[in-house]
């Protein structure tokens, strides 16, 4: 996987970052999840998923039979943006040559995306994040792409995490298919 380097597109995230945060993971993985943006905890480590959200997507994988070094986990944009905002599409325009590549490199089976910002980034059509959970969508010719609920969600409204972690099962038994 090639390094992005020092990115300078974005005025915005590059005032306000602290470092890039790239993908990491197994890079032969058949599933691959893909998140909005860093927040604060991975700005600071440079790791995708690390923070509040991170540990509950972690813990999760781990009740679902999955360890982290099995998937690939990354971000549509690699800077978190300031205040924790979501990307806007020129950022998530400036960071999808890097993320095809990724996606190009991995060639997961299915690819995870967590939430809505990272579900219409990469469908290119706008839907809704409750809708569309745990349903498949084809992203490419032998890619299946399964919206889930960002695991932010969850620690704001438990009441999801039931169909979270079911539609999450869902995308694992389909990666192993």
């Amino acid at each position: 996987m090639s390094d992005i380097g020092y990115c300078i597109q974005c005025s915005d995230l590059v005032q306000s970052r602290h470092q890039i945060v790239q993908g990491e993971g197994n890079l032969r993985a058949k599933l691959m999840i893909i998140g909005e943006a860093p927040g604060e905890e991975e700005d600071l480590q440079g790791r995708p998923f690390v923070g509040r959200s991170g540990k509950l997507l972690n813990a999760t994988l781990a009740k679902l039979g999955v360890k982290r070094e099995d998937i690939y986990i990354t971000n549509v944009v690699k800077c978190r943006p300031p205040w924790n905002r979501r990307p806007n599409q020129l950022e998530i325009d400036n960071c999808e040559g890097y993320l095809q590549e990724e996606i190009r490199l991995i060639a997961p089976r299915v690819i995870v995306t967590l939430g809505l910002s990272a579900t219409n980034a990469l469908l290119e059509i706008p839907v809704s994040i409750g809708e569309a959970n745990g349903k498949v969508f084809q992203y490419r010719e032998n890619i299946k792409l399964i919206p889930v609920y960002h695991p932010s969600a969850i620690l704001r409204n438990p009441n999801l995490r039931e169909s979270f972690e079911r539609a999450l099962k869902f995308a694992i038994e389909e990666a192993k298919k």
